[in-house]
């Protein structure tokens, strides 16, 4: 996935205004964020990969992938915590054999 990949999906579903992208970075208003590593990006001399507002944009992508289904699909958080539980039910039975 590119950076423009990476545009279009956050301009067809926003993420929150606030989010804890690392222990030590918090990020207050991500439409900021996200203009300032289009912004770097595009004017970076070399080749993308190698452009550390690439790595911040591509991290900030993967957190939010990772966190929004949870936030905005009721039903599938229901389904993973199905299965959660089914994992630990198995892991306990084989314990008590």
């Amino acid at each position: 996935m590119n950076h423009e990949e990476i545009k279009r999906y956050f301009e067809n579903s926003p993420p929150p205004r606030e989010v804890r992208l690392t222990e030590w970075a918090n990020i207050t208003d991500t439409q900021v964020f996200l203009r300032s590593c289009y912004s770097t990006i595009k004017n970076f001399n070399g080749p993308t990969d190698r452009c550390p507002a690439w790595w911040h944009l591509r991290d900030f992508y993967l957190l939010i992938k990772r966190t929004a289904p949870q936030e905005n699909a009721p039903s599938e958080q229901s389904i993973e915590g199905e299965e959660a539980v089914s994992t630990e039910d198995t892991a306990q039975k084989e314990i008590k054999t």
